[in-house]
Parts: C-alpha cells; sequence; structure tokens
C-alpha cells in the first residue's frame, strides 16, 4: 500500500509540475505571439487643441485584454480614451489600430506610461509609452527655431573675425595664449562627448539604459558645431607660429590648470577601461572639463586688455557675434520656458542658463573695454602689419609716462 501511495504521489506530482510548465508556455506564448506599440513616442499638442496617435496590437490573441495610460503630471492634458479594449485576433498577422486622442489643457512637459491586461495576467507596457509636450503657441515655437538657428550661425562664425584679423596684421600680438590653450582643450572636450553619444553604440546603450525613456541630448548640429569650433581654434593656434607673437607664451598658471585636467581625463579613462564606471560617466567627466572652461576662459584675456590698457590684438568681432549669440541663446531658454511654463528648466537647473549669462557678462566686458575704457586714440590708423609695433610701443609709454 505504502509503495501504491507512493507511486500516486508521484504520479501527481508529474501531472501537476506538468501542468505548470504547460501554462508558462501558454503565459509566454501569449505575450509573444503578439506586440502592443504605438504610432510615436513624441507628441506636441496646443492648449486648447488636440493631437492623435494609434495603439496597435499586430499578432494572434486568444483572449481578452485592457491596456491602461497613466500620466506623470494630471491637469495637463486628456488621454481619450485612457482605457482601451483588446479583442481576440484570429490571425498571426493581424493588425489592429486603435485612435486615441490627446487633448492639451496646461503647458508643461509629461510622459505617458501604460501597463495592459491579458485575462487576469498584467504587464508592463514597455513599449507603449509617450513624451508629451504641451505648448501655449504655435507662433512662439517657430520664433523659437528660428532664434536658434540664428545664435547657431552667430556662434559658429564667431571664429573668423579674429582669424581674418590676424591675418590681417600678420601678427597675434595682443592675443592671450592661455585663452587659446584653455578654449581648444574646452572644445575637443565637448567634441569628444558629442561625438561618442551620437556615433558609439556602446555608449548609446548605456545612457538609454540609464534614461530609459529619454532621447539622444546630442544632435547632428552639436556635433557639427563642436568639430567646427575645435577646428577654427586649431587654425588660430597655427596663426601663432606663423605670425609675429612677441614674447606671449602659455603661462605657469595655465599650464597648472590644463596639468590639473589631464590628471583628470586620465584617471577617468582608466576607471572607464577598467569597469570602475561606465564610458557614460567618463563622457560626464568630459563635459564638466568643458563646463569648468567655459566659466575661466576668458579671464586672461580681460586681463591682458587691463594691464595693457588696450585691446589691439584682440577681434571685437568675435566678441559680437559671441555676444548676439548668448543674447539669442538666453532669448530661446526664455521663450521656451513660457511656452511649456518649464521655468524649472532656468531657475531649477541654472546651469545652461548661468553659463550662457556669465559668457555674455565677459562680453560686456570686453566691449566696454574695446569702446569705452581702451578705445584707440589712433583712430586714423589702420591697425595692420606696418603700424601695429608702433600702436604697441606707443601704449606702452603712456604707461610708463606718470
Amino acid at each position: 500500500m505504502r509503495k501504491v501511495m507512493n507511486f500516486h504521489s508521484v504520479l501527481l506530482l508529474i501531472t501537476f509540475t506538468a501542468v505548470l510548465v504547460l501554462s508558462g508556455q501558454t503565459i509566454a506564448q501569449t505575450d509573444r505571439t503578439f506586440t502592443l506599440s504605438i504610432s510615436t513616442q513624441d507628441l506636441s499638442v496646443l492648449v486648447g487643441e488636440s493631437e492623435e496617435f494609434n495603439l496597435e496590437l499586430r499578432g494572434f490573441l486568444n483572449e481578452t485584454g485592457k491596456v491602461y495610460f497613466y500620466q506623470q503630471h494630471d491637469g495637463l492634458i486628456n488621454v481619450i480614451p485612457n482605457v482601451v479594449d483588446l479583442t481576440p485576433t484570429s490571425q498571426s498577422n493581424a493588425e489592429v489600430l486603435f485612435p486615441i486622442r490627446v487633448e492639451g489643457l496646461h503647458p508643461g512637459h509629461l510622459e505617458v506610461t501604460s501597463n495592459y491586461t491579458i485575462g487576469d495576467r498584467t504587464f508592463p507596457g514597455e513599449n507603449v509609452f509617450l513624451r508629451i509636450t504641451v505648448a501655449i503657441s504655435e507662433a512662439i515655437i517657430y520664433v523659437s527655431t528660428i532664434v536658434g538657428w540664428v545664435y547657431f550661425v552667430a556662434w559658429s562664425i564667431s571664429f573668423y573675425p579674429q582669424i581674418y584679423y590676424n591675418f590681417q596684421r600678420k601678427s597675434v600680438v595682443g592675443l592671450n595664449p592661455d585663452f587659446l590653450a584653455l578654449n581648444i582643450v574646452g572644445f575637443v572636450m565637448y567634441s569628444v562627448f558629442n561625438c561618442a553619444l551620437f556615433w558609439n553604440p556602446t555608449i548609446q546603450t548605456e545612457y538609454f539604459e540609464r534614461f530609459p525613456r529619454g532621447l539622444n541630448p546630442v544632435l547632428v548640429n552639436d556635433v557639427v558645431f563642436s568639430l567646427h569650433a575645435a577646428f577654427a581654434t586649431l587654425v588660430t593656434i597655427s596663426q601663432c607660429f606663423i605670425y609675429e607673437r612677441g614674447d606671449q607664451r602659455v603661462s605657469m598658471v595655465a599650464r597648472g590648470i590644463l596639468g590639473i585636467f589631464a590628471v583628470a581625463f586620465v584617471v577617468c579613462a582608466i576607471l572607464a577601461a577598467t569597469s570602475v564606471f561606465h564610458w557614460l560617466d567618463f563622457l560626464y567627466a568630459c563635459s564638466y572639463i568643458k563646463l569648468t572652461i567655459t566659466l575661466i576662459k576668458y579671464v586672461p584675456q580681460a586681463l591682458m586688455n587691463y594691464r595693457r590698457k588696450s585691446t589691439v590684438g584682440w577681434s571685437i568681432g568675435n566678441i559680437l557675434l559671441d555676444f548676439i549669440g548668448g543674447i539669442l541663446s538666453m532669448l530661446q531658454m526664455i521663450l521656451n520656458a513660457y511656452n511649456y511654463d518649464d521655468w524649472d528648466s532656468i531657475f531649477g537647473d541654472p546651469t545652461k542658463f548661468g553659463l550662457g549669462l556669465f559668457s555674455v557678462c565677459f562680453d560686456i566686458v570686453f566691449i566696454i573695454q574695446h569702446y569705452i575704457l581702451y578705445r584707440d586714440q589712433h583712430s586714423g590708423l589702420k591697425e595692420n602689419s606696418s603700424n601695429l609695433e608702433k600702436l604697441i610701443a606707443d601704449k606702452e609709454k603712456q604707461e610708463v609716462v606718470p
């Protein structure tokens, strides 16, 4: 009897295990033989208006189900309907579209996420999510886009007045080498960050694992600008080896700062290569070096102008274009903050706005130096290679004579 009981127990155990395995296969098959997706994952809508997207069911579904949409922030939009009923399909190549309407109620940014139920089982809607922006005015969107392109062009061509000025004078006397040294390192770091995040699949995978619903923050214009800026700065540096530069050299202070950046760069690269942290963190370290350089790179030139009591050798065209670009950059941020009711992007995280404002303040300092404090008294004298030495000599005499 005991053996019979054991036999029946084993038989029941085998039967129960088989049922569990088959049930698991059924669940997996149900989840695998159909897919849920949406027609777009980025949607813009105006306040008081509506936009549509499609929920797409593809494949064989043998049970009824429901899809539930959830808003990250209440009061910004209405999702109609916010619950979608899924009906069984009879073919493996079936395709069913469910139109969903989004009404804009209040400006802002939000994510809409989802989950779905099949029978009594619930699954996360990993691919069914939207990033939605609700704007006040479409006209402001167009103005912001135009402003963005104008400051992109202004910043891009701002390097060339200095290059032409050096070529015209056949001299770089008056152009601070510390500024150039810091500038090239900054733009190389910026280029490394942009190129890696834009082109490297491994870096992109790390980014999206960390920010699964995010967008790649680097666009093609960021890559073009950073590479172009590094190239233009290299051209300017090459002029220092071709034209007259006097006794100007990179200072020990600048060399020390660049040495610190070099050590930080190498250490972070080693840590990333040995998997202590990710390569994405290494790129962020490069971006922090760029941000730090942006804060300090104009200081040597401003001090040099102050000590010489002259801006001869420092192109004001570069500064005027940089000033225009900086003002328009901040204007775009303000327009977007108003249009999307996103003032936290300025006041909550002031880094980008603060850096733009900081650069504009330095531009104002250079404008005051050039047009007011150290305005060239020899207004009729053209600053070229034949009279540059005379201009500088006159300035030095003015400094010596009490």
